[in-house]
């Protein structure tokens, strides 16, 4: 699918469905949040989280202290839903609309990069490719790269598009050149139309040498 069609397919999603009517709908992160926790960072510490869209985490982070957030999406209509939800508490938060295959940041600018609704949308070799390009240069050494894809046994669509499903180690290898895996963990998420969904999320650390 062409970058046109994809922007096109994520506007309509969002512009046509409740943000918590979607399959990927979370009333909280839980999973990620644990994660991000976990990894001890400071609360100033930059936080992306790519493909954020109109989910919850944001909202959650901004509540635990969090205060040096982006959230990265192709949709405007998705950040804008997010925004609105938000109001004034996001007024702090910078609102990202981009295609993270061809988008970059300042070298080592991030210290968390989370990421539980992109990666498993990139079906071909390149794009994948310049995802870890991007997020290797952006994460500086020592930082934490949190990210959720469908598991094995997850579905092999979502909004209608195929998606790549990964195994832990699977998963890790996509990064582990630049990256070192300090954790994998599962969830069984449950949509809101009552279906079970299987993801897989590795926890890793941006190598230091």
């Amino acid at each position: 699918m062409t970058l046109p069609a994809m922007k096109s397919h994520w506007e309509q999603v969002y512009s046509t469905k409740a943000t918590d009517a979607v399959s990927w709908y979370q009333p909280h992160a839980s999973v990620s949040l644990s994660l991000i926790r976990e990894t001890g960072i400071n609360l100033g510490a930059p936080i992306i989280d790519v493909g954020g869209g109109a989910s919850t985490l944001v909202d959650d982070l901004l509540e635990l202290g969090y205060s040096t957030l982006s959230v990265l999406d192709l949709s405007e209509a998705a950040l804008d839903a997010a925004a609105s939800r938000l109001g004034a508490r996001g007024d702090g938060v910078r609102w990202l609309e981009a295609d993270i295959t061809r988008t970059t940041f300042p070298e080592a600018s991030i210290e968390l990069w989370h990421d539980r609704a992109v990666f498993h949308f990139l079906n071909e070799a390149d794009d994948r490719a310049a995802y870890v390009r991007t997020l290797s240069q952006a994460v500086k050494p020592g930082g934490h790269l949190i990210i959720g894809t469908f598991a094995e046994n997850g579905p092999e669509k979502c909004s209608g598009l195929p998606v790549q499903r990964y195994s832990a180690q699977g998963l890790y290898s996509q990064f582990s050149a630049a990256f070192e895996l300090v954790k994998t963990t599962t969830e069984a998420h449950h949509t809101p139309s009552g279906s079970i969904q299987a993801f897989v999320y590795c926890w890793c650390r941006r190598r230091i040498a």
